[in-house]
Protein backbone atom coordinates (compact mmCIF):
# COMPACT_ATOMS: atom_id res chain seq x y z
CA UNK A 1 0.00 0.00 0.00
CA UNK A 2 1.31 3.43 -1.02
CA UNK A 3 2.27 6.03 1.24
CA UNK A 4 -0.27 8.63 -0.08
CA UNK A 5 -3.03 6.12 0.41
CA UNK A 6 -2.17 5.62 3.59
CA UNK A 7 -2.23 9.10 4.02
CA UNK A 8 -5.40 9.68 2.81
CA UNK A 9 -6.78 6.50 4.93
CA UNK A 10 -5.27 8.25 7.96
CA UNK A 11 -6.78 11.11 7.29
CA UNK A 12 -10.26 10.18 6.51
CA UNK A 13 -10.16 7.93 10.00
CA UNK A 14 -9.30 11.12 11.39
CA UNK A 15 -12.06 13.22 9.99
CA UNK A 16 -14.71 10.70 11.16
CA UNK A 17 -12.72 11.15 14.66
CA UNK A 18 -13.49 14.33 14.79
CA UNK A 19 -16.84 14.12 13.13
CA UNK A 20 -18.61 11.87 16.36
CA UNK A 21 -16.90 13.61 18.97
CA UNK A 22 -18.47 17.41 17.73
CA UNK A 23 -21.61 15.60 17.06
CA UNK A 24 -21.71 13.97 20.66
CA UNK A 25 -20.86 17.24 22.16
CA UNK A 26 -23.76 18.87 20.27
CA UNK A 27 -26.22 16.24 21.48
CA UNK A 28 -25.11 16.99 25.22
CA UNK A 29 -25.78 20.48 24.63
CA UNK A 30 -29.11 20.25 22.74
CA UNK A 31 -30.24 17.77 25.67
CA UNK A 32 -30.21 20.83 28.32
CA UNK A 33 -31.62 23.48 25.58
CA UNK A 34 -34.68 21.11 24.75
CA UNK A 35 -35.14 20.50 28.68
CA UNK A 36 -34.87 24.36 29.59
CA UNK A 37 -37.40 25.23 26.67
CA UNK A 38 -40.03 22.72 28.28
CA UNK A 39 -38.92 23.45 31.74
CA UNK A 40 -39.52 27.44 31.42
CA UNK A 41 -42.61 26.94 29.16
CA UNK A 42 -44.54 24.71 32.08
CA UNK A 43 -43.51 26.21 35.08
CA UNK A 44 -43.94 29.58 33.83
CA UNK A 45 -47.90 28.67 32.53
CA UNK A 46 -48.38 27.07 35.82
CA UNK A 47 -47.50 30.57 37.48
CA UNK A 48 -50.44 31.68 35.33
CA UNK A 49 -48.69 33.64 32.70
CA UNK A 50 -50.40 34.37 29.34
CA UNK A 51 -49.56 33.32 25.95
CA UNK A 52 -47.80 36.44 24.89
CA UNK A 53 -45.80 36.53 28.30
CA UNK A 54 -44.73 33.51 27.34
CA UNK A 55 -43.53 34.27 24.04
CA UNK A 56 -41.82 37.25 25.37
CA UNK A 57 -39.67 34.93 27.82
CA UNK A 58 -38.04 33.60 24.50
CA UNK A 59 -37.72 36.81 22.74
CA UNK A 60 -34.34 37.24 23.60
CA UNK A 61 -33.54 33.99 23.39
CA UNK A 62 -33.66 34.09 19.69
CA UNK A 63 -33.37 37.55 18.79
CA UNK A 64 -29.59 36.77 20.51
CA UNK A 65 -29.26 34.44 17.88
CA UNK A 66 -29.21 36.55 14.60
CA UNK A 67 -26.03 38.17 16.40
CA UNK A 68 -24.22 35.51 17.72
CA UNK A 69 -24.59 33.38 14.20
CA UNK A 70 -23.42 36.29 12.77
CA UNK A 71 -20.02 37.21 15.04
CA UNK A 72 -19.71 33.29 15.74
CA UNK A 73 -19.22 31.88 12.66
CA UNK A 74 -16.36 35.00 11.92
CA UNK A 75 -15.21 33.68 15.53
CA UNK A 76 -15.01 30.59 14.74
CA UNK A 77 -12.84 31.05 11.61
CA UNK A 78 -10.92 33.61 13.63
CA UNK A 79 -10.35 31.30 16.48
CA UNK A 80 -11.12 27.71 15.42
CA UNK A 81 -14.65 25.30 16.28
CA UNK A 82 -13.17 24.00 19.56
CA UNK A 83 -13.10 27.30 21.10
CA UNK A 84 -16.50 28.62 20.04
CA UNK A 85 -17.84 25.57 21.46
CA UNK A 86 -16.11 25.63 24.62
CA UNK A 87 -17.47 29.63 24.78
CA UNK A 88 -20.86 28.41 23.68
CA UNK A 89 -21.21 25.84 26.93
CA UNK A 90 -19.70 28.03 29.12
CA UNK A 91 -22.32 30.78 28.49
CA UNK A 92 -25.50 27.94 28.95
CA UNK A 93 -23.85 26.85 32.25
CA UNK A 94 -23.93 30.67 33.22
CA UNK A 95 -27.38 31.21 31.72
CA UNK A 96 -28.64 28.08 33.96
CA UNK A 97 -27.58 29.23 37.09
CA UNK A 98 -28.71 32.61 36.48
CA UNK A 99 -31.85 31.10 35.79
CA UNK A 100 -31.56 29.02 39.22
CA UNK A 101 -31.52 32.22 41.27
CA UNK A 102 -34.72 33.27 40.36
CA UNK A 103 -36.79 34.31 43.76
CA UNK A 104 -40.44 33.47 43.52
CA UNK A 105 -40.99 36.33 45.98
CA UNK A 106 -39.61 38.79 42.81
CA UNK A 107 -42.44 41.08 40.97
CA UNK A 108 -43.74 39.89 37.78
CA UNK A 109 -41.30 42.44 36.36
CA UNK A 110 -38.50 41.22 37.62
CA UNK A 111 -38.89 37.63 36.92
CA UNK A 112 -39.67 38.72 33.31
CA UNK A 113 -36.78 40.79 33.03
CA UNK A 114 -34.61 38.52 35.03
CA UNK A 115 -35.65 35.57 32.47
CA UNK A 116 -35.68 37.24 29.76
CA UNK A 117 -31.75 38.60 30.21
CA UNK A 118 -30.68 34.73 31.16
CA UNK A 119 -32.57 33.10 27.94
CA UNK A 120 -30.29 35.87 25.84
CA UNK A 121 -27.34 34.76 27.38
CA UNK A 122 -28.98 30.63 26.69
CA UNK A 123 -29.66 32.18 22.97
CA UNK A 124 -25.98 33.72 22.46
CA UNK A 125 -24.64 30.08 23.57
CA UNK A 126 -27.34 27.65 22.00
CA UNK A 127 -26.36 29.56 18.37
CA UNK A 128 -22.69 30.20 19.17
CA UNK A 129 -22.28 25.78 19.60
CA UNK A 130 -24.67 25.71 16.47
CA UNK A 131 -22.69 27.67 14.42
CA UNK A 132 -19.24 25.90 15.30
CA UNK A 133 -20.90 22.61 15.18
CA UNK A 134 -22.39 22.32 12.10
CA UNK A 135 -19.20 24.35 10.51
CA UNK A 136 -17.51 21.25 11.80
CA UNK A 137 -19.45 18.94 9.18
CA UNK A 138 -18.11 20.68 6.03
CA UNK A 139 -14.90 20.71 7.33
CA UNK A 140 -14.49 16.97 8.09
CA UNK A 141 -16.77 15.73 5.44
CA UNK A 142 -14.30 17.60 3.35
CA UNK A 143 -11.33 16.41 4.47
CA UNK A 144 -13.02 12.63 4.07
CA UNK A 145 -12.08 12.61 0.37
CA UNK A 146 -13.33 10.92 -2.46
CA UNK A 147 -16.88 10.10 -1.08
CA UNK A 148 -18.53 12.71 -2.96
CA UNK A 149 -21.44 14.69 -1.97
CA UNK A 150 -23.64 12.49 -1.41
CA UNK A 151 -21.52 11.92 1.89
CA UNK A 152 -21.78 15.15 3.04
CA UNK A 153 -25.62 14.87 2.72
CA UNK A 154 -25.63 11.54 4.74
CA UNK A 155 -23.59 13.36 7.60
CA UNK A 156 -25.84 16.66 7.74
CA UNK A 157 -28.56 14.96 7.65
CA UNK A 158 -27.32 12.34 10.90
CA UNK A 159 -26.41 15.33 12.78
CA UNK A 160 -29.15 17.42 12.41
CA UNK A 161 -31.43 14.78 12.50
CA UNK A 162 -29.92 13.00 15.68
CA UNK A 163 -30.02 16.51 17.03
CA UNK A 164 -33.46 16.79 17.13
CA UNK A 165 -34.26 13.65 18.48
CA UNK A 166 -31.96 14.35 21.12
CA UNK A 167 -34.07 17.58 21.47
CA UNK A 168 -37.20 15.32 21.75
CA UNK A 169 -35.66 13.71 24.36
CA UNK A 170 -34.57 16.86 26.31
CA UNK A 171 -38.42 18.02 26.37
CA UNK A 172 -39.35 15.09 28.06
CA UNK A 173 -36.21 14.85 30.27
CA UNK A 174 -37.55 18.51 31.32
CA UNK A 175 -40.75 17.72 32.39
CA UNK A 176 -39.64 15.12 34.54
CA UNK A 177 -36.86 17.21 36.69
CA UNK A 178 -38.79 19.99 36.65
CA UNK A 179 -41.49 17.56 38.27
CA UNK A 180 -39.04 15.37 40.41
CA UNK A 181 -36.95 18.05 41.35
CA UNK A 182 -38.42 21.39 41.01
CA UNK A 183 -37.08 24.34 38.86
CA UNK A 184 -34.01 25.51 40.35
CA UNK A 185 -32.65 22.05 41.40
CA UNK A 186 -32.89 20.65 37.55
CA UNK A 187 -31.29 23.78 36.66
CA UNK A 188 -28.40 22.70 38.83
CA UNK A 189 -28.59 19.03 37.50
CA UNK A 190 -28.70 20.52 33.81
CA UNK A 191 -25.53 22.46 34.36
CA UNK A 192 -23.56 20.09 35.72
CA UNK A 193 -24.11 17.98 32.97
CA UNK A 194 -23.37 20.41 30.48
CA UNK A 195 -19.85 20.71 32.53
CA UNK A 196 -18.92 17.22 31.80
CA UNK A 197 -19.05 17.82 28.24
CA UNK A 198 -17.33 20.91 28.48
CA UNK A 199 -14.80 19.02 29.81
CA UNK A 200 -14.51 16.37 26.86
CA UNK A 201 -15.06 19.17 24.49
CA UNK A 202 -11.39 21.09 25.70
CA UNK A 203 -10.00 17.34 25.99
CA UNK A 204 -10.86 15.98 22.48
CA UNK A 205 -11.60 18.81 19.96
CA UNK A 206 -8.81 19.33 17.70
CA UNK A 207 -7.72 22.97 18.66
CA UNK A 208 -7.00 24.41 15.08
CA UNK A 209 -10.32 22.59 13.65
CA UNK A 210 -11.76 25.35 11.18
CA UNK A 211 -9.48 28.12 12.03
CA UNK A 212 -8.87 30.12 8.91
CA UNK A 213 -7.93 34.34 7.72
CA UNK A 214 -11.25 35.18 8.61
CA UNK A 215 -12.89 38.22 6.32
CA UNK A 216 -11.27 41.69 7.60
CA UNK A 217 -14.09 44.02 6.41
CA UNK A 218 -17.96 43.67 6.68
CA UNK A 219 -18.44 43.45 3.15
CA UNK A 220 -15.99 40.87 2.56
CA UNK A 221 -17.91 39.02 5.42
CA UNK A 222 -21.70 39.69 3.71
CA UNK A 223 -20.25 39.14 0.36
CA UNK A 224 -22.00 35.55 0.22
CA UNK A 225 -23.24 33.70 -3.44
CA UNK A 226 -26.37 33.90 -4.38
CA UNK A 227 -26.89 30.38 -3.83
CA UNK A 228 -26.76 30.95 0.31
CA UNK A 229 -28.42 34.53 -0.10
CA UNK A 230 -31.44 32.58 -1.66
CA UNK A 231 -31.83 30.12 1.24
CA UNK A 232 -30.93 32.23 3.95
CA UNK A 233 -34.42 34.16 2.82
CA UNK A 234 -36.06 30.68 2.48
CA UNK A 235 -34.60 30.01 5.67
CA UNK A 236 -36.39 33.03 7.97
CA UNK A 237 -40.11 32.21 6.43
CA UNK A 238 -39.53 28.59 6.78
CA UNK A 239 -38.20 28.72 10.61
CA UNK A 240 -41.09 31.46 11.07
CA UNK A 241 -43.82 29.48 9.72
CA UNK A 242 -43.12 26.13 11.95
CA UNK A 243 -42.60 28.79 15.25
CA UNK A 244 -45.98 31.00 14.49
CA UNK A 245 -47.63 27.71 15.84
CA UNK A 246 -45.60 25.45 17.53
CA UNK A 247 -44.01 27.55 19.96
CA UNK A 248 -46.88 28.71 21.78
CA UNK A 249 -50.10 27.70 19.81
CA UNK A 250 -49.60 23.72 19.46
CA UNK A 251 -49.39 23.21 23.53
CA UNK A 252 -51.78 25.99 24.55
CA UNK A 253 -54.29 24.53 22.44
CA UNK A 254 -53.86 21.05 23.46
CA UNK A 255 -53.57 22.03 27.50
CA UNK A 256 -57.22 24.36 26.26
CA UNK A 257 -58.67 20.57 24.90
CA UNK A 258 -57.77 19.21 27.80
CA UNK A 259 -54.59 17.76 27.83
CA UNK A 260 -52.48 17.04 30.85
CA UNK A 261 -48.50 18.52 31.06
CA UNK A 262 -47.22 15.46 31.26
CA UNK A 263 -49.75 14.26 27.74
CA UNK A 264 -48.61 17.83 26.32
CA UNK A 265 -44.84 17.25 26.95
CA UNK A 266 -44.63 14.02 25.69
CA UNK A 267 -46.36 14.35 22.75
CA UNK A 268 -43.76 17.03 21.40
CA UNK A 269 -41.11 14.96 22.85
CA UNK A 270 -42.42 12.22 20.85
CA UNK A 271 -43.24 14.38 17.59
CA UNK A 272 -39.46 16.14 17.85
CA UNK A 273 -37.74 12.63 18.10
CA UNK A 274 -39.38 11.36 15.09
CA UNK A 275 -38.85 14.67 13.08
CA UNK A 276 -35.41 14.21 14.02
CA UNK A 277 -35.68 10.40 12.88
CA UNK A 278 -36.79 11.81 9.28
CA UNK A 279 -34.27 14.27 8.80
CA UNK A 280 -31.75 11.63 9.28
CA UNK A 281 -33.29 9.50 6.93
CA UNK A 282 -33.67 12.18 4.13
CA UNK A 283 -30.44 11.42 2.21
CA UNK A 284 -33.00 8.13 1.81
CA UNK A 285 -35.79 9.91 0.57
CA UNK A 286 -34.61 12.47 -1.45
CA UNK A 287 -33.15 11.51 -4.87
CA UNK A 288 -29.37 12.38 -5.26
CA UNK A 289 -27.39 13.90 -8.48
CA UNK A 290 -23.59 13.39 -8.94
CA UNK A 291 -23.08 16.86 -8.95
CA UNK A 292 -24.88 17.62 -5.60
CA UNK A 293 -27.71 20.41 -6.77
CA UNK A 294 -29.43 19.01 -9.76
CA UNK A 295 -31.64 16.89 -7.74
CA UNK A 296 -31.76 18.19 -4.52
CA UNK A 297 -32.70 21.43 -5.54
CA UNK A 298 -35.45 20.33 -7.19
CA UNK A 299 -36.14 18.25 -4.27
CA UNK A 300 -36.25 21.47 -1.66
CA UNK A 301 -38.92 23.11 -4.31
CA UNK A 302 -41.25 19.73 -3.84
CA UNK A 303 -41.37 19.63 -0.14
CA UNK A 304 -41.31 23.48 0.44
CA UNK A 305 -44.89 22.97 -1.87
CA UNK A 306 -45.90 20.12 0.44
CA UNK A 307 -45.79 21.81 3.63
CA UNK A 308 -47.47 24.83 2.49
CA UNK A 309 -50.52 22.80 1.16
CA UNK A 310 -50.32 20.83 4.22
CA UNK A 311 -50.43 23.62 6.27
CA UNK A 312 -53.65 25.50 4.53
CA UNK A 313 -55.47 22.52 4.49
CA UNK A 314 -55.17 22.24 8.29
CA UNK A 315 -56.08 25.91 8.81
CA UNK A 316 -59.32 25.08 7.01
CA UNK A 317 -60.00 22.43 8.92
CA UNK A 318 -59.96 24.41 12.08
CA UNK A 319 -61.49 27.60 10.15
CA UNK A 320 -64.45 24.93 9.90
CA UNK A 321 -64.11 23.77 13.62
CA UNK A 322 -63.88 20.20 12.25
CA UNK A 323 -64.67 17.13 14.57
CA UNK A 324 -62.12 15.95 17.05
CA UNK A 325 -60.70 19.08 16.36
CA UNK A 326 -57.77 18.16 18.55
CA UNK A 327 -56.88 14.75 16.97
CA UNK A 328 -57.41 16.33 13.27
CA UNK A 329 -54.61 19.12 14.91
CA UNK A 330 -52.39 16.50 15.80
CA UNK A 331 -52.75 13.95 12.94
CA UNK A 332 -52.07 17.21 10.41
CA UNK A 333 -49.10 18.19 12.56
CA UNK A 334 -47.51 14.55 12.19
CA UNK A 335 -47.45 15.24 8.74
CA UNK A 336 -46.20 18.92 8.90
CA UNK A 337 -43.03 17.07 10.23
CA UNK A 338 -42.45 14.86 8.30
CA UNK A 339 -42.76 17.37 5.09
CA UNK A 340 -40.70 19.62 7.43
CA UNK A 341 -37.84 17.09 8.59
CA UNK A 342 -37.27 16.61 4.82
CA UNK A 343 -37.42 20.31 3.68
CA UNK A 344 -34.92 21.04 6.95
CA UNK A 345 -32.49 18.25 5.99
CA UNK A 346 -32.04 19.11 2.58
CA UNK A 347 -32.02 23.35 3.05
CA UNK A 348 -29.45 21.99 5.76
CA UNK A 349 -27.30 20.14 2.98
CA UNK A 350 -27.75 22.65 0.08
CA UNK A 351 -26.18 25.63 2.54
CA UNK A 352 -23.18 23.48 2.98
CA UNK A 353 -22.79 22.69 -0.89
CA UNK A 354 -23.09 25.94 -1.58
CA UNK A 355 -20.64 26.97 0.59
CA UNK A 356 -16.72 27.24 0.54
CA UNK A 357 -14.90 25.43 2.46
CA UNK A 358 -11.91 28.11 3.32
CA UNK A 359 -14.63 30.06 4.94
CA UNK A 360 -17.45 27.92 5.71
CA UNK A 361 -18.00 28.84 9.34
CA UNK A 362 -18.94 32.78 7.82
CA UNK A 363 -21.06 31.19 5.69
CA UNK A 364 -22.68 28.52 7.93
CA UNK A 365 -23.42 31.50 10.64
CA UNK A 366 -24.60 33.89 7.90
CA UNK A 367 -27.55 31.12 7.02
CA UNK A 368 -28.23 30.40 10.63
CA UNK A 369 -28.42 34.21 11.42
CA UNK A 370 -31.24 33.61 9.02
CA UNK A 371 -32.83 30.84 10.67
CA UNK A 372 -32.41 32.83 14.13
CA UNK A 373 -34.43 36.03 12.74
CA UNK A 374 -37.07 33.45 11.51
CA UNK A 375 -37.08 32.14 14.70
CA UNK A 376 -37.83 35.14 16.49
CA UNK A 377 -40.28 36.54 13.83
CA UNK A 378 -42.17 33.30 14.33
CA UNK A 379 -42.23 33.15 18.69
CA UNK A 380 -43.31 36.95 18.53
CA UNK A 381 -46.07 36.75 16.02
CA UNK A 382 -47.01 33.09 17.59
CA UNK A 383 -48.04 34.46 21.23
CA UNK A 384 -49.75 37.64 19.45
CA UNK A 385 -51.57 35.75 16.53
CA UNK A 386 -52.49 32.87 19.19
CA UNK A 387 -53.96 35.46 21.46
CA UNK A 388 -55.97 37.70 18.74
CA UNK A 389 -57.05 34.94 16.61
CA UNK A 390 -56.43 31.29 17.84
CA UNK A 391 -54.81 28.50 16.12
CA UNK A 392 -56.64 29.63 13.21
CA UNK A 393 -54.85 32.85 12.57
CA UNK A 394 -51.39 31.31 13.61
CA UNK A 395 -51.98 28.70 10.89
CA UNK A 396 -52.81 31.32 8.13
CA UNK A 397 -49.76 32.80 8.76
CA UNK A 398 -47.74 29.81 8.90
CA UNK A 399 -49.51 28.70 5.22
CA UNK A 400 -48.38 32.04 3.84
CA UNK A 401 -44.99 32.40 5.31
CA UNK A 402 -44.25 28.77 3.60
CA UNK A 403 -45.91 30.13 -0.01
CA UNK A 404 -43.52 32.49 0.14
CA UNK A 405 -40.30 29.89 0.85
CA UNK A 406 -41.44 27.93 -1.97
CA UNK A 407 -41.52 30.89 -3.89
CA UNK A 408 -38.00 32.02 -3.48
CA UNK A 409 -36.82 28.28 -3.61
CA UNK A 410 -37.97 28.66 -7.20
CA UNK A 411 -34.75 31.12 -7.66
CA UNK A 412 -32.55 28.74 -6.19
CA UNK A 413 -29.24 28.34 -8.66
CA UNK A 414 -28.66 24.32 -9.59
CA UNK A 415 -24.85 24.85 -10.32
CA UNK A 416 -22.10 25.49 -7.91
CA UNK A 417 -20.98 29.41 -7.13
CA UNK A 418 -17.37 29.63 -8.80
CA UNK A 419 -14.41 29.55 -6.37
Amino acid sequence: MSDTLLAQLSERKAAVRDYAIVTAAYWGFTLTDGALRMMVLLHFYRLGYSSFSLALLFLLYEAAGVLANLIGGWLATRYGIARMLAVGMSLQIIGFLLLSLLDPGWTAALSVTWVVIAQGICGVAKDLTKTASKSAIKITADRAQNQGSGQLFKWVAWFTGSKNAMKGVGFFLGGLLLDQLGFAQALWVMAALLGVVLVGVLMFVPRLMGKRDASKTAKEFLAKNRGINLLALARVVLFGARDVWFVVGVPVFLYASGWTFTMVGAFLALWTIGYGLVQALAPQIVRRSDDGLSREVPAARWWSAILAAITAALAVAVGMHAPQLQWVVVFGLVLFGIAFAVNSSVHSYLVLAYAGSEKAAEDVGFYYAANALGRFGGTLLSGLLYQWGGLLWALIASAMMLTACWLVTLALPVVRPKA
